[in-house]
């Protein structure tokens, strides 16, 4: 059972389009994951759903479940937070993920891919600004800098100014947590300070990971010609692709029996989505349950786990 097992877990602390519900009602909702296992990816995978919000219990609690799954799932749990737990769980032994971190960053960079393929630019010449500095953004800000990431797989974009909901982030700025102190270091390179409105000047792309209506048409207009756009506002995105990452990349851990899931295995599965489909202007992600996906991904994942040497023999 262990070999093909992932444990989906939550605290219900920042469910998709819901919020802080509790362990209770995030049930549902975990159960659907599990279903999307299941079918795309022929993973069976199990609601864990934690009735307690207290960091170190879920870390204590992950730890002890760990030896009956293949893989863990992190799902919905409410940032900063977010990331102390899964750097906590990260060397257990088995493959561990937080989807609305990693899952996002994967797609973003696949779609980033192939859009600038459609608008003739290269992504290390562009400049991007991501709205929203909780799980995602960040997530997708450290893939898009290749922060920690060995440059030979991954190509970092010219300049990436990051914004949560005060403004630009920049390095020096009073109110930052230690998650955002480290990315100021890594992005804004040109010290910009301001609301969203000012990151947008010059800028070739625009990622929303934020809330919904906080730009109009006319706000767009100071960027760059063929800018690129990206609306993945939470709770009601104008892009919404859900599970082109993570089947796929989990099937691939798992095949591979690889120890954890680390930044070359994601970087291979973003390559993977974008191959899965001829990129136009209208069309920069394959269709969320198009079957070529999870089988690329999957080998994509397991080839670049096995290179990189850490799976069980």
């Amino acid at each position: 059972m262990k070999s093909n097992s992932v444990a989906v877990v939550t605290d219900g602390s920042a469910v998709l389009g819901l919020g802080n519900i509790g362990a209770e009602a995030s049930l549902p909702v975990m159960e659907g994951k599990c279903i999307i296992f299941k079918e795309l990816a022929d993973i069976d995978a199990f609601p864990i759903c934690i009735k307690s919000q207290d960091e170190n219990e879920i870390i204590s609690i992950v730890k002890n479940i760990a030896p009956a799954f293949g893989g863990i799932n992190l799902e919905d749990i409410s940032a900063p937070r977010c990331f102390t737990i899964e750097e906590q769980l990260l060397n257990i032994g088995i493959p561990l993920m937080h989807d609305d971190q990693h899952g996002s960053a994967i797609v973003v960079l696949a779609a980033l891919i192939n859009a600038a393929r459609v608008v003739n630019k290269e992504i290390e010449d562009l400049k991007v600004v991501i709205n929203g500095a909780g799980a995602a953004g960040m997530a997708t800000a450290k893939i898009l800098t290749c922060l920690g990431i060995d440059k030979n797989i991954c190509t970092s974009v010219r300049e990436l100014v990051l914004c949560d909901s005060k403004g630009i982030i920049y390095d020096g700025r009073p109110d930052l947590n230690d998650f955002k102190k480290q990315m100021a270091k890594v992005t804004n390179k040109s010290k910009r300070k301001g609301a969203l409105k000012d990151a947008l000047e010059g800028a070739d792309a625009f990622i929303g990971l934020s809330r919904a209506n906080l730009l109009t048409a006319n706000d767009l207009k100071v960027m760059n010609k063929n800018s690129i756009v990206f609306a993945m506002a939470n709770p009601t995105p104008e892009i919404s692709y859900n599970s082109l990452a993570f089947p796929g990349l989990f099937r691939g851990t798992l095949d591979a029996k690889a120890t954890k899931i680390n930044n070359e295995m994601k970087v291979a599965a973003a390559h993977a989505i974008a191959g899965c489909v001829k990129p136009t202007k209208d069309n920069v992600l394959p269709y969320t349950l198009d079957k070529q996906v999870v089988p690329r991904v999957a080998e994509a994942v397991r080839k670049a786990a096995v290179e990189s040497g850490i799976i069980r023999h």
